[in-house]
């Protein structure tokens, strides 16, 4: 399949034409099959996701439901560090559980790469509603971003509902 979009490429056919005839958006086909060039090297970039990321969300959405704060800011980055405190995610998580009730538990993880980072998205589901976690990590694994989203956000609609 590779070859072909390879081929197809180089035949001149764009990323919308492409993810027509694989029923996907033009996005998804670039992202599977495309490489990317990193602006500030010219080199091709890495396009896989960390190894072991959906793991690492589920750990993390794991420490949340726990109430094990510590643990989750013991994974930020410097900047995550300085901008989120224990309590800020105790607020945070509270304030889901106030909107939907107890958390029940989580989907699949799906992850992608995005630069330098992997972003991973994991469906999380309340009493009354449903959510998804959005992290991402970077190479040595801390935590770059941290979101709860609404579904329809997760899926592009909007901005993150909160962080």
């Amino acid at each position: 399949m590779a070859a072909a979009v390879q081929q197809a490429r180089e035949a001149g056919r764009t990323w919308q034409e492409i993810g027509e005839v694989l029923g996907v958006s033009r996005q998804a086909a670039f992202q599977r099959y495309g490489k990317p060039i990193d602006p500030r090297t010219g080199e091709v970039m890495n396009t896989s996701p960390l190894p072991g990321a959906a793991e690492l969300a589920r750990a993390v959405i794991d420490d949340h439901a726990h109430s094990r704060w510590a643990d989750v800011s013991a994974r930020f980055d410097d900047t995550m560090r300085a901008g989120l405190t224990e309590e800020g995610l105790a607020e945070a998580w509270a304030y889901f559980v106030g909107l939907a009730g107890a958390y029940e538990g989580h989907g699949d993880t799906d992850t992608v790469r995005a630069g330098d980072f992997t972003i991973t998205n994991t469906p999380l589901v309340f009493e009354a509603g449903d959510f998804v976690a959005r992290i991402t990590f970077r190479d040595d694994r801390t935590i770059a971003g941290l979101y709860i989203l609404n579904p329809d956000v997760a899926d592009g609609a909007g901005g993150p509902a909160a962080s």
